[in-house]
């Protein structure tokens, strides 16, 4: 693999500048970033990526998968790497200068992992010292920097090495809130909260999860769904790292007898992140959980978010109905605002007037109004919604219909004229309806309001370039009932495998979703009172599939597994 020198600018056709120019391309990068980066180069020296992801403008994963792509190496993991170094006589400096490591040796060569592949100073330096080829891999500079610390150093991790530094709480003093104050502005504790986030980002997680208890803080990740622990800062931390969240969101550090609710914005590894932070008392201190909110990353596109071509034009044509009311349900964290976002991108046009209420506002769009509901000074969704209406809005969107006074505001707004859009939060789409009958909403007015029900869950999506496929066993043909999507031949399924670019075999999630169309049949049903099944059987019989069937469906396509669809459904 022969390198360019790393000293070469941006502007000719080295392997630096189609990293940089991937980046952009990916949007991984924006322009006035790059632009600031190439300032800095010119006082500095040195190689632009490398500065790009030193100044934290571009992630570290994304600057590893822009460099193997551009240079068409490996992307490797740290973590694979074995037990024991091999035994090729480099200085732990040299290591650590250039961060890069050797993984595994032969008589032949060297295999190397490398933050920057393209510094050619480096290589022919690996080169001379090995006497023998070097084959480099990319991966993550963090993960580097822990393999070199492990493998030659003391053992310790970033974190680890933050905490030497630290200094706790002694007894009793947690109490003191000037004590709790000065300890949270100590630069290792910044540093730590900061590592935390930091991670988050790099592992794509949507939460973190911050938990006290009796001997030990506990620190959790929340990605594709899924909780992960991580590695944790010690127990005697726990008051400064609470207390240095709390700062950062603006809440109040001496009360931690009640629940707060605020949010951080906060530019990590070039991203705009806004973090929303909830704290609640627990028997050994404050529980804090963050979900992070990435503006850049988040796509209002139906097709990204699983609506199959067969569902597309059915929501479609529900969402472009004048008036009525429109629904999606699902449990917390299904991904019910970012469909509702989605409706809301394609409805909003230059002679569209819409208005929202929402608990909180997560995203901000150009062109919509958005209202954040504050019940501490007694504007709730209900007034709000009297307010709005006389704003002579065409669509409405409001974020969560929970009492039967919003209920009564949205529908008399959807006889009135009004594209109303709304979340409920129940199991399917026929639970909807009887929801809405259970809280009180009128059967003659809900039957002549509500146009479609949509149900929606979120599965995490294959990481496709490794993922492995099988043939179904006729134990699992029989129990899921494949014959229904394939009646002859073998029929395939997927399962997971670990990757450098993922560890769990997943990467990212899909929607799975039941859409249920009103029609008179089914209204005739609500009438009278009809129960959950029978809705269901009805809407089925007119067309309806199932987030089981769905999920299913996409299970044999290869975008998911079938374990993930009975984890997320009822109908296992």
């Amino acid at each position: 693999m022969n390198a360019v020198a790393s000293d070469i600018p941006a502007s000719e056709t080295g392997p630096e500048a189609r990293v940089v120019e991937t980046l952009l391309a990916r949007g991984r990068l924006k322009e006035a970033d790059l632009a600031r980066a190439r300032r800095l180069q010119e006082e500095t020296g040195g190689s632009l990526p490398t500065l790009l992801a030193r100044l934290g403008l571009v992630s570290e994963r994304d600057h590893a998968e822009a460099c193997a792509a551009v240079l068409g190496l490996p992307l490797a993991s740290a973590k694979d790497a074995p037990e024991l170094p091999p035994e090729v006589a480099l200085s732990v400096k040299f290591m650590k200068q250039f961060h890069l490591v050797p993984v595994a040796e032969s008589p032949a060569h060297v295999d190397v992992l490398m933050a920057d592949p393209y510094d050619s100073y480096a290589l022919d330096a690996l080169r001379l010292a090995c006497g023998r080829e070097v084959r480099p891999q990319v991966a993550l500079r963090s993960e580097i920097d822990d393999l070199i610390e492990r493998w030659h150093g003391q053992g310790r991790s970033a974190m680890g090495a933050i905490v030497e530094t630290a200094e706790g709480e002694a007894a009793g003093e947690a109490d003191d809130v000037e004590h709790l104050r000065d300890l949270a502005s100590e630069a290792p504790v910044i540093r730590l909260v900061n590592l935390i986030i930091q991670r988050a980002v790099e592992l794509r997680a949507s939460d973190i999860h911050i938990e006290p208890f009796e001997n030990r803080l506990k620190v959790r990740y929340r990605i594709d769904g899924v909780l992960e622990e991580a590695e944790s800062p010690p127990a005697n931390l726990t008051a400064a790292i609470i207390s240095r969240v709390k700062i950062m969101a603006r809440l109040n550090i001496a009360e931690r007898r009640l629940p707060q609710d605020g949010r951080i914005m906060v530019r990590v590894q070039g991203r705009e992140l806004d973090l929303r932070v909830s704290t609640v008392p627990t028997a050994f201190g404050e529980s804090v959980v963050l979900r992070l909110l990435d503006r850049e990353t988040v796509v209002f596109d139906f097709a990204r978010l699983g609506f199959s071509a067969e569902l597309l034009p059915q929501f479609l044509h529900v969402l472009e109905q004048p008036h009525g009311i429109l629904l999606v349900t699902g449990p917390t964290g299904s991904g019910k605002t970012t469909t509702l976002y989605t409706a809301l991108s394609r409805l909003n046009t230059p002679d569209v007037k819409i208005i929202t209420v929402e608990d909180p506002v997560e995203y901000q769009i150009e062109g919509i109004n958005q209202i954040q509901v504050k019940p501490q000074i007694g504007l709730d969704f209900a007034n709000a919604l009297r307010s709005i209406v006389r704003q002579d809005p065409d669509i409405i969107m409001i974020g969560e219909m929970r009492d039967l006074e919003t209920c009564r505001i949205a529908i008399q707004s959807a006889l009135t004229g009004h594209l109303v859009l709304s979340t409920l939060h129940t199991n399917n789409a026929a639970g909807g309806i009887t929801r809405l009958l259970d809280m009180g909403v009128e059967d003659y007015l809900l039957t002549s309001t509500v146009n479609g029900i949509l149900a929606q869950r979120l599965v995490r999506r294959l990481e496709p370039t490794h993922a492995e496929r099988y043939e179904a066993s006729p134990e699992e043909i029989e129990k899921f009932g494949l014959r229904r999507w394939q009646p002859e031949g073998p029929i395939h399924l997927y399962r997971p495998r670990p990757s450098a670019l993922s560890p769990t075999g997943y990467l990212g999630r899909t929607t799975i979703m039941e859409f249920l169309v009103m029609n008179d049949e089914l209204r005739r049903a609500v009438i009278r009172h009809a129960g959950m099944g029978e809705i269901e059987q009805l809407a089925r019989t007119h067309g309806m599939r199932t987030m089981y069937e769905d999920g299913i469906a996409k299970a044999l396509a290869g975008v998911t597994t079938i374990e993930e669809v009975l984890r997320v459904t009822e109908d296992a």
